[in-house]
């Protein structure tokens, strides 16, 4: 049987690929537990100091397997979207909370919760063939996997509000523009590599300070000034006493190339 998520672990990068190729990568139960789990082990892991998420063959992800939720739909009638508890919101919070730089290797088509995976990732890669499609209304649904959060804050409310109701797809140079991605590749093959390299410059370097970057902008997003200066002393309190910072001082008035452990 066909694993629905591959690990695959290159020093300290680990990629983490949706494996449902002939389903557009869409998250039925299998997946979407593999998923969950998988970031829930990578959340204490040491040795894994970046994540890229990425789709097997031609798309990132589909969102939510259909075929698989018309017979929950059919016997489960008192909840029949239970799987947002039980699947999408934790995938959603480890994703978002995970202590070390997340890439998204977004090649062909990320939609309904595809799309918000990709969106809680820290940095997003795509290719030519890249496309958003926030298709939840299309199905009578409003937004979940934390797109009423993510995405107001990549593109501003407004904005949000019509890819949401509208539910158009966005083509690769438009999400480039409005911030839905971050770098845009000129081949759609090159879409992967560029985020694993990405992934491994980010494993090599303040993996403390990039999780404490990551609580810090959280923080700020919904905060007041007074929180945020806060977030920050404290962020400051933990990295000060990181090895790397000590290190990276001493070569820095030493005049050396700073080397980072994540520790």
């Amino acid at each position: 049987m066909t694993e629905p998520l591959l690990v695959d672990r290159t020093d300290a990068v680990v990629t983490l690929t949706l494996n449902r190729p002939n389903a557009m990568n869409s998250l039925n139960v299998a997946l979407k537990e593999a998923l969950r789990d998988a970031l829930a082990e990578l959340e204490t892991d040491r040795s894994c100091r970046a994540v890229v998420l990425a789709g097997a063959g031609g798309s990132f992800c589909a969102g939510q397997d259909l075929r698989e939720h018309v017979a929950t739909l059919e016997h489960s009638a008192s909840d029949p979207l239970g799987t947002v508890r039980a699947h999408y919101n934790p995938i959603a919070a480890r994703l978002a909370n995970l202590p070390k730089p997340v890439i998204a290797a977004v090649r062909g088509m990320a939609a309904g919760a595809g799309a918000s995976l990709a969106f809680l990732a820290d940095i997003r890669i795509g290719g030519p063939t890249t496309n958003f499609l926030m298709a939840f209304a299309k199905v009578g649904l409003a937004a979940d996997t934390g797109a009423s959060w993510t995405l107001p804050r990549l593109v501003g409310h407004a904005k949000a509000v019509e890819l949401l109701m509208l539910a158009e797809p966005v083509r690769a140079e438009e999400a480039c523009r409005l911030g839905l991605l971050n770098r845009l590749t000129d081949d759609d093959e090159q879409v992967l590599p560029v985020a694993q390299e990405l992934a491994a410059r980010l494993a090599a370097g303040p993996t403390v300070a990039y999780g404490a970057i990551k609580r810090q902008l959280s923080i700020a997003d919904a905060g007041t000034l007074a929180d945020a200066l806060a977030a920050e002393a404290q962020a400051q309190s933990i990295c000060g006493a990181t090895a790397d910072h000590r290190a990276a001082t001493l070569a820095f008035v030493g005049k050396q190339k700073p080397v980072f452990e994540g520790r």
